[in-house]
C-alpha cells in the first residue's frame, strides 16, 4: 500500500479514536454525577481527567504519524527488472572453452534463453542420461549453470 494512503487511513483512525474519547469523558462523567454522592471530591471524579488526557495524548501521537505519512512519504514504485535477454554472442569467449560435448549441452540452454529442464536435455540428445548429468556437472564445476530440483528433475539454470 502507498505511504500516502497509508497515512490517511492513520489520521482517520485517531480522528475515530478522538470520537471514543469525547463519547466515553462524556458518559463517564455523567455516570459519576448520577451516581456517586460525593460530588467533585469522588475519587473517580479525578481520575476522568487523568484517563482522558492520556487518551488524547495517544490520539495525538497516532495522528501525527498519520500526517507524516501523508506530509513526508515517497511513493516510489520498485524498478522493474526486465530479465535480459540470452544472445550466444555474449558467451563466445565461454563457447571457444568448452569441448564439443559440452558446447551442445551450452548451446542447447542458450537456445531456450537459460532455463531447461535436465530431462528435455537426455530426450532431446543422443546423450544418456549419466552422460548429460556429467556434461553438467563440468559445466556447473566451471561456474556456468546452476541445477535446481523440480519433481522427478533438475531445472538446468544459465549463470549471468
Amino acid at each position: 500500500m502507498k505511504n500516502r494512503i497509508v497515512g490517511i487511513i492513520i489520521v482517520v483512525f485517531a480522528a475515530l479514536m478522538g470520537f471514543m474519547i469525547y463519547l466515553f469523558n462524556r458518559a463517564l462523567t455523567q455516570i459519576v454525577n448520577d451516581s456517586c454522592s460525593h460530588g467533585p471530591s469522588c475519587p473517580m471524579w479525578g481520575s476522568i481527567g487523568f484517563h482522558t488526557n492520556l487518551s488524547l495524548g495517544i490520539m495525538v501521537a497516532v495522528f501525527l504519524l498519520g500526517l507524516y505519512f501523508i506530509i513526508f512519504s515517497r511513493d516510489t514504485e520498485a524498478p522493474k527488472i526486465l530479465p535480459k535477454k540470452v544472445e550466444k554472442q555474449d558467451y563466445t569467449k565461454i563457447l571457444e572453452k568448452l569441448d564439443a560435448e559440452e558446447k551442445h549441452v551450452f548451446e542447447k540452454l542458450l537456445d531456450k534463453e537459460g532455463t531447461l529442464l535436465q530431462s528435455e536435455l537426455v530426450d532431446a540428445d543422443k546423450y544418456t542420461k549419466v552422460k548429460v548429468t556429467r556434461i553438467l556437472d563440468k559445466l556447473e564445476g566451471r561456474g556456468l549453470i546452476e541445477r535446481r530440483r523440480r519433481g522427478m528433475t533438475n531445472v538446468v539454470i544459465l549463470k549471468h
